[in-house]
């Protein structure tokens, strides 16, 4: 039987914990894209997520999240929002990046992540949360439909 302090806990990232957010970044480009899209660079996050992550840490557009279990990060979360245009006149959040390392699925780690997320985006002033997963990444968008997400638009892809 587990109780509430088994769950990790959903906050913000931080500065000094950037490596951890790079590191959980690098697993889900390893996982996701690198098994999925062929031309997505999956040493992107090690080359680059730092500078990325620190510049979002403070911007009130972007919001960075990590969940911790025992000190330990497990899963992240990163989205922004973005004001319309005047073909969309509304607010939108992205959520870009999820990940739960996979002894912590199935603990409702990525519910929690993505319920902070779409409290931000409404704190925000959005009115509209979208997402992308690869569509060959069942699992994913089962996960994002049990979490309120349904489809909206489809985009399909030829390679050159």
């Amino acid at each position: 039987m587990s109780d509430h302090h088994d769950q990790p806990v959903v906050r913000r990232a931080r500065p000094e914990g950037i490596p951890a957010l790079v590191a959980s970044s690098a697993a889900l480009f390893a996982e996701d894209a690198g098994t999925r899209d062929a031309t997505v660079d999956i040493n992107w996050p090690l080359a680059q997520g730092a500078e990325r992550f620190a510049a979002g840490v403070d911007d009130p557009a972007r919001l960075s999240l990590v969940a911790e279990h025992d000190g330990e990060v497990v899963g992240h979360l990163v989205g922004t929002v973005a004001e319309g245009s005047a073909m969309r006149p509304v607010k939108l959040a992205t959520l870009h990046s999820l990940y739960v390392r996979p002894p912590h699925r199935g603990t409702r780690t990525g519910a929690g992540l993505v319920a902070a997320f779409l409290d931000w985006a409404r704190e925000q002033g959005a009115r509209l949360a979208e997402v992308t997963a690869y569509a060959a990444n069942a699992d994913a968008i089962r996960f994002y439909e049990r979490n309120g997400f349904g489809p909206h638009t489809l985009t399909l892809g030829q390679a050159l």
